[in-house]
């Protein structure tokens, strides 16, 4: 038998402006939370930050975008479409520090992959990166713990001696 994991989605349009990239980044954490991806939440908030704030930072002529998530086969791709048709350039400076520039290498070294595309209709352009859902270890099944039987009595040789044994008796 083959089955298929369906496709998950979801969308949110915003402009991107300091105040909003925490709102959007608490709707995407619930989001991944709800399809059960806690263990890339921390990852994919970073990417989608750094998109934002790069819409935030060099988007012309206006700051709307449009944030998609799509889920399936253990893959979650994101992407951050704007109007700005020119491409992202990853930073080359050299210097330890530099406190802008480093966004999209960053990008490129915790997903999976990541790359641009035009805009639909040439309007604008999609920046887009995934992750893979991390495999883990089936859960182990509990199996209850085997008791051992109880020990069996040693028998100890008793001495029998027929005379009979004086008992003291206490009076009160």
């Amino acid at each position: 038998m083959i089955t298929t994991q369906r496709t998950r989605q979801c969308a949110l349009q915003l402009e991107a402006l300091p105040h909003r990239i925490g709102q959007v980044r608490r709707i995407v954490s619930a989001q991944l939370r709800y399809w059960q991806l806690d263990p890339i939440i921390d990852t994919a908030l970073l990417g989608i930050t750094e998109l934002l704030a790069n819409v935030h930072r060099h988007a012309q002529p206006d700051k709307h975008c449009t944030v998609e998530l799509s889920y399936g086969e253990g893959r979650l791709t994101v992407s951050v479409s704007d109007h700005d048709p020119r491409p992202p350039r990853i930073g080359l400076r050299t210097d330890a520090m530099d406190t802008c520039g480093r966004g999209l290498a960053m990008l490129a070294a915790l997903s999976d992959g990541w790359g641009t595309r035009p805009g639909e209709n040439g309007d604008g352009k999609v920046v887009w990166f995934t992750l893979r859902e991390p495999v883990t270890a089936p859960t182990p099944v509990a199996v209850p713990a085997r008791t051992a039987p109880a020990p069996v009595p040693t028998p100890h040789p008793i001495a029998l001696d027929a005379r009979p044994q004086p008992v003291a008796i206490a009076t009160a």
